[in-house]
């Protein structure tokens, strides 16, 4: 392994003394590396399969941002962003930099934002191999001779740990948001996700205050004609699963920002979820699981290398991480035209919300703004019956502006740009889990299909009762008797109180944003649930 292709960078803007620093390393050095370091192991795929330790996901509660001038009055200061103060983040900075103080460090310079009018050029400085090379397939990777200025910086070393006591940290792990320094810090963890949603909620930030873009947490893909579809949806209701398409070119399947001439992803790979996959279901996924690909926490068929995807041994949060242009019909550069059609995805489990419905920029903002799914029976400890749950613009998590934010720009991005948008449940129909059944993805993708090809614009609609969506009354590839949820329901009364008690959900969950939004777009979003609730 040599210590650097290309000249190193000069880290002492950071005070760092590194004992050894490999910089922009090939994936076959950092997977190299990582071997010789026992970091982990190769699967017989070839992708380098390691373990984050501890923690197999990432830890909401000990994710901070700085609170200073730029961000006190800016950021939604709330149960996931809050609030650390300045000088003990700067000095717990300065401990994290001393325990790498004559350490190897992997310091990869990247890109986010595939649009080149946006890019932010990031560096990233890891305490493992494997770290780097999570950093590679999920940034955007620099043309060669291509230099980058980094103007953000993230640090990652899952050896270090906090004291909470000195330190103001909730307990020993961390990942710290500090807008002003333009720097992340992460310790005492080695899921890599936390890089990954940091470099986003940077963007969540910036890039609609600074550039008034729309920064979203979907999947997005474009047609040969330039229809370019947007899909939200929380886990489960099929993102990943119906934006890839092989008559459409995949432009990413996670982060993308909404600009006044089109979209683009923020990220240069694909982290997806490995449990259950197969060639069979997910045959995309499936075959980017290849060398330079990084699988975390899987478990092995004993006695070979071969991944048990069904194994939930470690977590059912296994991943893969890799480039994009692993994906055979990825859009590259991953930039499209402006989008024509959004597709809200929810896998309701009461069975009650229409499997299509068309949306006005009203009630799409109602939709985006409640990120609305449902748990289903045994996917939690003690959940034994369907329960909703809201996450706002099916990204709470990430949000550092307020939702509302995020929802009127949406909205205004819809009137000016004349963007169809649907609600589609993926869920039940028939009745709830445990009595209906799932729609059958052959349904849902004739749907989405039925859009984009413009089967729907001549067709009648029905008005839903209580939710004020509007049903089509045919649709090519579906039984028509399934396009309005009662029809499938035996019992029409139970059908209707089920469906009430969903959208008094809605308006309870809607309620934290009213006073934000104010009583006039409050109004214009939420009047169709509102008024059939009661």
């Amino acid at each position: 392994m040599t210590k650097a292709k290309v000249t190193g960078p000069d880290l002492s803007n950071l005070n760092l003394n590194p004992g050894a620093v490999y910089y922009q390393l090939s994936p076959a050095e950092l997977i190299e590396a990582a071997l010789k370091r026992n970091e982990g192991t190769l699967a017989d795929s070839g992708a380098l399969a390691i373990d984050t330790g501890t923690f197999t996901g990432r830890s909401p509660k000990d994710r901070f941002i700085v609170s200073d001038d730029l961000t006190r009055d800016l950021v939604w200061w709330s149960d996931i962003n809050i609030a650390f103060d300045g000088e003990k983040a700067d000095r717990l900075f300065a401990r994290l930099i001393d325990y790498l103080e004559n350490k190897t460090v992997f310091v990869r310079d990247a890109f986010a934002c595939a649009d080149a009018q946006f890019r932010l050029g990031i560096r990233v400085i890891t305490e493992t191999a494997y770290q780097n090379l999570f950093a590679y397939n999920m940034f955007l990777r620099p043309e060669d001779n291509e230099s980058i200025k980094p103007e953000w910086t993230i640090v990652a070393a899952p050896g270090f740990m906090a004291d909470p006591e000195r330190d103001g940290t909730r307990q020993s792990n961390f990942s710290i948001i500090d807008f002003t320094k333009k720097r992340i810090m992460i310790g005492g963890t080695g899921y890599t996700g936390e890089i990954k949603k940091g470099v986003f909620s940077v963007l969540n930030f910036l890039l609609p205050v600074e550039k008034n873009i729309l920064s979203m947490h979907c999947s997005a893909n474009t047609g040969q004609n330039g229809d370019t579809a947007l899909f939200f949806g929380l886990s489960g209701t099929g993102k990943t699963t119906l934006s890839a398409d092989a008559d459409r070119a995949l432009i990413g399947d996670d982060e993308h920002g909404w600009s006044e001439h089109g979209v683009f992803n923020f990220e240069g790979g694909c982290y997806a979820k490995c449990i259950n996959l197969s060639a069979e279901n997910e045959p995309q996924i499936f075959g980017a699981i290849r060398f330079g690909s990084l699988l975390e926490n899987i478990n092995y068929f004993p006695g070979t290398r071969q991944v048990d995807y069904t194994n939930i041994e470690k977590t059912e949060n296994t991943r893969v991480a890799y480039p994009i242009h692993y994906i055979n019909n990825a859009a590259m550069p991953s930039v499209a035209p402006l989008p024509k059609h959004i597709f809200f995805l929810t896998a309701d489990a009461f069975g009650v919300l229409p499997p299509i419905s068309k949306l006005d920029a009203g009630q799409a903002m109602f939709h985006f703004i409640s990120g609305y799914t449902a748990k289903v029976a045994g996917t939690e400890a003690g959940i034994l019956e369907p329960q909703a749950t809201f996450s706002a613009c099916y990204g709470k998590a990430f949000l550092p502006l307020h939702p509302v934010t995020y929802a009127k720009l949406l909205g205004e991005k819809m009137e000016a740009q004349g963007v169809s948008a649907w609600l589609i449940n993926t869920g039940w129909s028939g009745g709830p889990y445990g009595t209906g059944s799932r729609m059958k993805l052959a349904y849902t993708r004739a749907m989405i299909r039925a859009v984009m090809q413009g089967a729907l614009e001549d067709v009648g609609f029905d008005v839903h009762p209580v939710f004020g969506l509007r049903m089509p009354v045919s649709c090519p590839g579906v039984p028509p008797e399934l396009l309005n949820p009662v029809m499938t329901w035996q019992d029409a009364g139970a059908y209707e109180q089920k469906a009430h008690e969903l959208a008094e959900a809605f308006i309870a969950n809607f309620k934290q944003f009213e006073d934000v939004a104010g009583a006039d777009l409050a109004k214009v979003m939420q009047a169709p649930a509102a008024e059939r609730a009661s």
